[in-house]
């Protein structure tokens, strides 16, 4: 397994998920509730559109936080095994998410 192409794409997500995130600070912060500028709808509207902002960022987040896992998993060379039975992960399955912990069958397991 080429573990360099796997630490790039890791790299290339979360360089891409910081960028997301820096560039929404802005629509994350609290909404202002100034009466005379705005109508009652369209203050509703702003308040839905900010928590769903913080929505996505908490999901980034977490994103962030199992890709920076997978690198530590590069780091020590455990990457590419199961966590769950120690066997090889599919290359195939580690191209679609590189910061998949669990082999096809741990994972149908893990949602029985």
């Amino acid at each position: 397994m080429d573990v360099t192409f796997f630490q790039q794409l890791i790299d290339s997500e979360i360089t891409e998920l910081r960028a997301l995130s820096s560039n929404s600070r802005e629509s994350r912060a609290p909404v202002q509730l100034d009466q005379q500028s705005v109508g009652r709808l369209s203050r509703m509207d702003a308040m839905q559109q900010q928590s769903m902002d913080v929505a996505r960022e908490e999901r980034r987040q977490l994103r962030l936080a199992s890709l920076a896992s997978a690198r530590r998993r590069i780091e020590s060379d455990d990457y590419g095994y199961c966590l769950g039975c120690g066997e090889d992960i599919a290359e195939a399955r580690l191209k679609i998410d590189p910061a998949v912990t669990l082999c096809v069958d741990c994972q149908a397991l893990r949602q029985l």
